[in-house]
């Protein structure tokens, strides 16, 4: 795909901030043309994710062909069509994607939106429709609709959970579940009827769920990922442990944060490499240098999938009787994370990494992390404007 414009950009930072999940499709000259587009992988994911369509299942010719009910999103109506999804007998059967009429609606290499809703696929030309002032527009039109009802089924599902929430809050402090750093989110999570497993998924409903001490200054944790081992000099957690790990009583572990900015007592640091889009862990040892990597591609999608709606719950700690007990008193509510700035903050060590690596009895390592972090109160530099709500009215 081509390099997006500064205006197409806006367009789609705008679609996101408005809770709208889409990908994009390029169309050339040959393939309106031809009446038939290359269905990309960011597309190919977006269907899958979205349960739409998973071309690897899908077997090759016309006879197994699939059709979308699909809109084409014009100023001031929609134009119904039918979107087809097919992998041809010849070329090994690469996926191809086609919008019925497509080719009425949109120039050689116009920048296409792809959104799916309702059981519906929604097309809109990004290139040529003015997205904001649609949207803004107090005449109603196709896209502000959309927009709308998308926004409205949201919406329920976070007023949902925030009266769940400011109702245990009135119903008093909770007594923690167990005598952990991990406690405060355990305790609230158990209240609110929610199982606790290791899941990568959002917690409640498609939103996540962040607690924190408020009267603690410490960074946030935005999500677990380990590093791209097949690119990486080292293939394991162990492998880290034996490098860099110490002792500390019967525990030989690494537990440090690792930032940009400067090397931590392990003599470790992380650099960012934008010419080939990777975040890279150095060690001062010469006879190991670059040890392990991460591709951007990859924690763009994590920061996203983890925080595509996200309630960052403060808590106040009371010891009552000898017992600690935890008060819920504030959220604040983000959407759609912005992935470029997630790369300017790890640049100025306001997002850092922490290894929770332990050797485990058998002699392998368990890793808890690892963990990104952000500063505290430095959401407002990741996300969009948030929401803000006191529990304890």
């Amino acid at each position: 795909m081509r390099k997006l414009t500064n205006a197409e950009q806006e367009k789609i930072r705008y679609l996101t901030q408005n809770s709208v999940s889409l990908t994009l499709i390029q169309p050339t000259e040959t393939a309106l043309r031809k009446s038939i587009m290359d269905a990309t992988g960011p597309v190919r994911n977006y269907l899958k994710s979205n349960n739409v369509h998973d071309f690897s299942l899908q077997g090759q010719g016309k006879e197994n062909k699939i059709l979308l009910n699909s809109f084409i999103i014009k100023n001031e109506k929609l134009l119904k069509k039918k979107t087809s999804l097919y992998r041809p007998k010849t070329k090994e059967g690469d996926p191809r994607i086609w919008i019925y009429g497509l080719k009425s609606h949109a120039d050689p290499d116009d920048i296409i939106g792809l959104i799916w809703f309702n059981k519906t696929l929604y097309a809109l030309n990004l290139t040529q429709l003015d997205v904001q002032s649609l949207i803004n527009s107090y005449e109603l039109n196709p896209l502000r609709e959309l927009v709308q009802e998308i926004n409205d089924i949201s919406n329920s599902v976070a007023d949902e959970l925030l009266f769940k929430l400011s109702k245990l809050a009135k119903n008093g402090p909770i007594k923690s579940l167990l005598d952990a750093d991990t406690s405060v989110g355990r305790t609230l999570e158990t209240a609110l009827g929610i199982n606790i497993n290791s899941s990568k998924k959002p917690d409640y409903k498609g939103i996540e769920l962040k607690s924190f001490r408020a009267n603690k200054g410490n960074r946030k944790n935005l999500f677990a990922q380990v590093p791209d081992w097949k690119l990486s000099k080292f293939k394991s957690s162990a492998e880290i442990l034996d490098a860099f790990g110490y002792q500390r009583g019967i525990d030989f572990k690494l537990y440090c944060t690792v930032s940009t900015q400067t090397r931590n007592s392990q003599g470790l640091k992380l650099r960012l490499d934008n010419d080939i889009e990777q975040l890279i862990e150095n060690s001062d040892k010469q006879e190991i240098g670059d040890f392990v990597v991460w591709t951007l591609e990859k924690l763009h999608k994590r920061l996203l999938k983890k925080h595509n709606e996200t309630f960052w719950i403060s808590a106040e700690t009371l010891n009552i009787d000898g017992a600690k007990y935890f008060n819920y008193t504030s959220v604040e509510h983000t959407r759609k994370p912005i992935p470029s700035q997630f790369d300017i903050l790890l640049e100025q060590g306001i997002i850092t990494l922490d290894h929770l690596i332990k050797r485990t009895k058998t002699g392998g390592a368990r890793e808890k992390g690892p963990l990104f972090k952000i500063k505290p109160n430095s959401l407002g530099l990741l996300f969009p404007p948030s929401k803000k709500y006191t529990l304890l009215n």
